[in-house]
């Protein structure tokens, strides 16, 4: 499934399916704020993209010290397919009052603004939050879609924007929610073609 912007950008779902895999020009890394690697996402990015994305890390990290939530960075893609690895924090989910909604939103919005400032047509984002920080997926799709969809309007190079999702329950419902958010967008529509 996928929504189709203005200008024929548009934002694709893909899933079951494994990031590292992805073609995209930059693929986004779920990462905690010391950005050595951990588990989930993060893992299996660092595994998967070699020993040069984490030198690359630590270099940020000593010049600059640890990314705060809702921040981005961004690394060479090492071995991976992708050019580029945008790293981003998500918040931990303590309850929805403290801010999570905010902070989530900065960290698709950070990502696609450093997308844009280096010129990258296409990027592979991963469900940021949902896994050890404990965010709610239905209400972490409604945040991350609505960002990503906004950061398009006014994108000049980033045309394309995959959302590539470990799960089926996860896939299911990040396309529920693009269908319940493309129905307040006249300018947007969805096309249910498998990719």
């Amino acid at each position: 499934m996928r929504v189709v912007c203005e200008g024929g950008r548009c934002v694709e779902f893909h899933g079951p399916a494994d990031i590292t895999a992805e073609k995209t020009e930059a693929i986004v890394n779920a990462a905690n704020s010391s950005l050595m690697g951990g588990g989930g996402v993060d893992g299996a990015i660092h595994r998967a993209g070699g020993p040069s994305i984490l030198e690359e890390c630590k270099q940020y990290v000593a010049r600059n010290g640890r990314l705060p939530p809702g921040q981005a960075m961004l690394t060479s893609g090492g071995s991976l397919s992708a050019k580029y690895v945008i790293h981003t924090v998500g918040p931990i989910y303590r309850g929805g009052n403290s801010g999570e909604d905010k902070l989530l939103a900065s960290c698709y919005q950070e990502c696609m603004t450093l997308a844009e400032r280096h010129g990258i047509r296409s990027v592979a984002f991963p469900s940021i939050s949902t896994g050890a920080f404990g965010y709610p997926v239905d209400a972490a799709a409604d945040v991350a879609i609505d960002a990503v969809l906004k950061a398009l309007e006014q994108a000049t190079y980033v045309a394309r924007v995959r959302f590539v999702l470990f799960d089926a329950s996860t896939f299911r419902a990040y396309t529920a929610a693009a269908e319940r958010l493309v129905r307040t967008r006249p300018q947007q529509k969805v096309e249910k073609a498998s990719l």
